[in-house]
């Protein structure tokens, strides 16, 4: 029996990565357009490996770049990057195919829904409402609220106790196997891996599930859900 859904944001709701790049892409072409003096490739390359490094979340990635290239930060440069990755941001940040569908459908089936998140609070909760997935949400729960990212078992044991929910009943849905999945099965939760959204090149998650498209999660709580006499139909 499954009674509640948890899911991870980035790259499991929406597709993250492919806004992070178009973003950069903007925000290196708005600077060398105010007079950068770099290859467009390199400056992007040089740029993630910072996020690789102190995550993608950094909110001071510019700056940072900056520093390490030229030695100083030039506010005409940071000003034309910070404006030209956020008009991108806001044009790319998108859903995933059937996700509105998916999240009615188990409102529908009465299945409680949380998110968990490595990602700063605000930025969360402006991710959440932008999208327009704010009232499909009983909570959200965030690595911020604990001072320790997934696979610490904190966040997955919070969402627990808020839904009021089993951790045997409970299904994770998330795309970083290392961090989703490793964390959920820590406090004995089910998991499913949003394959479609695999970034990592991961081979073998280790969850129970595996998702090509997210609304795969609607037919396995069908499934896990259904009474003997409705398994013995579909069988036969």
């Amino acid at each position: 029996m499954i009674k509640a859904v948890v899911f991870d944001i980035d790259n499991t709701l929406t597709d993250f990565m492919r806004m992070k790049r178009a973003a950069v892409d903007a925000a290196v072409e708005a600077m060398i357009d105010v007079g950068l003096p770099v290859d467009k490739k390199e400056m992007v390359d040089k740029i993630f490996e910072v996020y690789w490094k102190e995550g993608v979340e950094d909110q001071r990635i510019l700056d940072k770049v900056l520093t390490q290239e030229f030695g100083k930060v030039d506010y005409k440069m940071l000003a034309a990057g910070i404006i030209g990755y956020r008009r991108a941001k806001d044009g790319m940040m998108t859903l995933y195919p059937h996700v509105h569908m998916t999240l009615i459908e188990l409102m529908r089936l009465g299945i409680k829904r949380a998110v968990i998140s490595d990602a700063p609070k605000l930025p969360v909760w402006l991710r959440i409402v932008g999208l327009g997935l704010h009232h499909y949400f009983d909570h959200i729960i965030t690595s911020e609220d604990f001072g320790a990212p997934k696979p610490n078992p904190e966040p997955f044991q919070k969402a627990l106790e808020l839904m009021g929910a089993r951790a045997a009943e409970t299904v994770m849905v998330g795309d970083w196997a290392e961090r989703d999945i490793a964390g959920a099965r820590r406090v004995g939760m089910k998991t499913a891996w949003a394959k479609y959204g695999n970034t990592f090149d991961t081979k073998d998650s280790g969850a129970d599930y595996e998702l090509g498209d997210i609304y795969d999660i609607v037919g396995i709580v069908r499934r896990e859900n259904a009474t003997p006499a409705e398994k013995v139909t579909e069988a036969a």
